[in-house]
């Protein structure tokens, strides 16, 4: 089963969580110093915000799957859609382990499908934190240049012998 998710990005923290909490009529199911996370049945929905310095809005919508086969025929969708992918395997991110797989649309919202399988004590890599320049394959707005790279042309994703570069993405 799948599950909407939006990440927005927000100036205060805490006032974000009182208003969401508000509206959701529930507390966040995780909250760290800079982000927290509703887990949402009606509707189904991951809702994330953080404070990590971004510009406030929408930083990046997607949908969560229950398992790697279902994020494997998502990200098959994507690539039959045209679209340059790219995929990461363990990654953390938002507190969380997980696999994905990530898409700009035509209009540049970056879209991401993941598979969590496990919590983290750490945000992770923050794609708003890398220098400009950077090849990494995180989900930042630099890397929407890096899905219009020329397949072959960049030295990594993400860095680390944890990401799988598809070679639809262009990253490897």
């Amino acid at each position: 089963m799948k599950r909407l998710h939006v990440h927005v990005a927000v100036p205060d923290l805490d006032q974000s969580i009182r208003f969401y909490s508000t509206l959701f009529g529930t507390a966040p199911t995780k909250r760290m110093p800079d982000y927290a996370k509703w887990m949402l049945d009606d509707p189904r929905v991951n809702f994330a915000i953080s404070s990590r310095g971004r510009e406030p809005g929408i930083d990046h919508i997607g949908m969560q799957v229950d398992s790697r086969d279902e994020l494997a025929e998502l990200s098959h969708r994507l690539k039959a859609a045209g679209e340059r992918t790219f995929d990461e395997e363990a990654v953390t991110c938002c507190y969380a382990q997980g696999d994905k797989s990530w898409v700009s649309d035509p209009a540049g919202v970056r879209w991401e499908t993941f598979y969590t399988f496990d919590d983290a004590t750490t945000y992770g890599e923050d794609p708003g934190e890398r220098q400009a320049g950077d090849t990494g394959c995180c989900g930042s707005t630099a890397d929407t240049a890096a899905m219009e790279t020329p397949i072959g042309t960049q030295d990594s994703c993400c860095g680390g012998a944890s990401a799988k570069a598809t070679a639809q993405a262009g990253c490897g």
